[in-house]
């Protein structure tokens, strides 16, 4: 990422010969094109596309994934064992997620439960985990538009801006995000590809000094967010405030699915449950039959593949757009169950209603959950369960193994079918930034809206259309499961015709 922004505008005319996404009819469009560096804040290669009518009025806004998607097909052929480990190596954001999923997945296709310790400990990391990725998309990915504005200009509107503007909350932000990594380190023996949870449990017993460690570095957590939370909500409120579109118009009603345990918010183990619009539960159902109630669709115009809910098993005549991930799992429970989170979530209701349908509360969401993370942390370390046994014997007799967790994007599933070797024959993964992808290009809607329509700013397309995205904090390396930079592209169409793109691209 570079400091500086430079703007290339062709100044010759072209023509483009290609398909429209919406109608399949080949084209010849007359379009100018910008690029706008540095690469933009998001996970993945994405371009979004705009579809005006001839009068200039909103059609259709869509983001366009153009990676292929083929890590489930990597893992036919390869022994079960390893899926914890290979499946990590998806994403270097979030594979403490992919860890501990896999290792849910075998548990059950194995028949076993793996002991209270070890369920503990895969909790406690990923908690570690949860702090780690919710720091890194609060103030490294979304804090720039919140501490340096949604309209400051790309080249400060960074990490590097953050750090000029505002250098004592940087230090403390990254360091919170430093803490969840080290509880990840330690628990998951790796900081970014966690290598410790099995099938049948966790690899090594805590001791005391290690706890005593992590139980530290939490009480140093807990204290920064007393710091950084109001600078947070003071800086969530101030963008409002400059742009109130935010509070009328950016506002998605759907339903929400999460994951319950105890009638509260659960990151690794409990039912999926989804509620409608109001906030009434709908379904609740174990991580299993996930296929009987989520269908995963094809596009012709895009490679990551959209999910929507039944409204009943198997049943495709009812089906729903839904969202995952923080505003998701709060809409779901209400609860955290620890006393800062919970007494945080109720001022949080009195702006933004519960349940909340709001698109920049997202932020303030990730916000409770890593206090949240950090309350439990503690919790955890206080259990005497957490110093017992970790590790039951596996042994594969061929079938099918699923299992889930909540990463912090929102629901993940992986589900895989083991012959009796112990060799997988198929694998199927369900991420977060897929289930979201209708409200994802809903939220896009509201963006051009508000900033294309009657709008001849460039740069305040592209920073809205960005900041809706990044909303959903999505990672388009685990929804296509393919590597690549970070650029958008931003196509604007009118009756067919390509107006005008506008890109930012990678500056490397």
């Amino acid at each position: 990422m570079t400091a500086s922004t430079s703007i290339h505008a062709d100044t010759d005319i072209g023509t483009d010969i290609g398909t429209d996404i919406h109608t399949g009819n080949s084209t010849h469009r007359t379009h100018r094109t910008l690029r706008i560096d540095p690469v933009t804040r998001i996970e993945g290669h994405a371009k979004v596309v705009i579809q005006l009518d001839d009068a200039g009025n909103l059609q259709s806004a869509g983001l366009v994934v153009n990676e292929l998607r083929g890590f489930e097909k990597i893992l036919v052929g390869m022994e079960a064992d390893r899926m914890p480990h290979i499946t990590a190596r998806i994403c270097g954001v979030c594979p403490t997620a992919h860890h501990l999923a896999a290792s849910n997945a075998l548990d059950h296709a194995a028949g076993v439960t793996a002991p209270p310790a070890a369920m503990l400990l895969r909790e406690l990391m990923y908690m570690g985990h949860l702090i780690h990725s919710h720091c890194l998309s609060l103030f490294v990915l979304q804090g720039p538009d919140l501490v340096l504005g949604l309209d400051a200009a790309p080249a400060i509107r960074n990490i590097v801006g953050i750090v000029r503007a505002h250098p004592e909350v940087a230090k403390k932000a990254l360091r919170v995000r430093t803490i969840g990594q080290k509880i990840n380190e330690t628990v998951g023996g790796r900081g970014v590809h966690p290598v410790t949870s099995v099938a049948g449990g966790i690899t090594f017993v805590l001791d005391q000094t290690l706890a005593r460690r992590m139980a530290d570095w939490i009480n140093e957590g807990l204290a920064l967010m007393t710091e950084l939370t109001p600078v947070v909500k003071q800086l969530l409120m101030t963008t409002i405030d400059k742009h109130p579109a935010m509070l009328t118009d950016w506002v998605v009603s759907s339903w929400g699915v999460g994951t319950v345990k105890d009638k509260k918010i659960s990151m690794i183990e409990g039912l999926i449950t989804a509620v409608d619009e109001t906030g009434q539960q709908k379904l609740a159902f174990a991580t299993p039959d996930y296929d009987r109630y989520m269908t995963e669709s094809v596009l012709d115009w895009s490679y990551m593949k959209p999910v929507r809910i039944r409204e009943r098993p198997d049943d495709n005549t009812v089906l729903h757009d839904y969202r995952v991930g923080p505003l998701a799992r709060i809409n779901v429970t209400g609860c955290y169950g620890t006393p800062w989170a919970d007494r945080e979530y109720e001022t949080f209701t009195s702006l933004g209603g519960a349940p909340c349908h709001i698109t920049v509360f997202q932020a303030y969401a990730k916000l409770l959950e890593t206090i949240w993370a950090l309350e439990r942390g503690a919790e955890i370390l206080r259990t005497p369960a957490v110093f017992g046994e970790t590790r039951v014997p596996v042994k594969y007799q061929g079938g099918r193994g699923v299992g889930h967790v909540e990463a912090p994007r929102g629901t993940l599933i992986h589900d895989y079918e083991i012959d009796d070797q112990g060799i997988v024959r198929a694998a199927n993964l369900v991420v977060a930034t897929q289930q979201n992808y209708a409200l994802i290009n809903r939220s896009l809607e509201h963006a051009v809206t508000s900033h294309v329509i009657g709008r001849a700013s460039d740069d305040a397309l592209l920073n809205a259309v960005e900041f809706s995205i990044r909303c959903y904090d999505p990672c388009l390396s685990c929804a296509t499961h393919a590597v690549g930079d970070m650029p958008i592209e931003v196509d604007i169409r009118c009756a067919g015709q390509r107006v005008r793109s506008l890109r930012r691209s990678s500056s490397s």
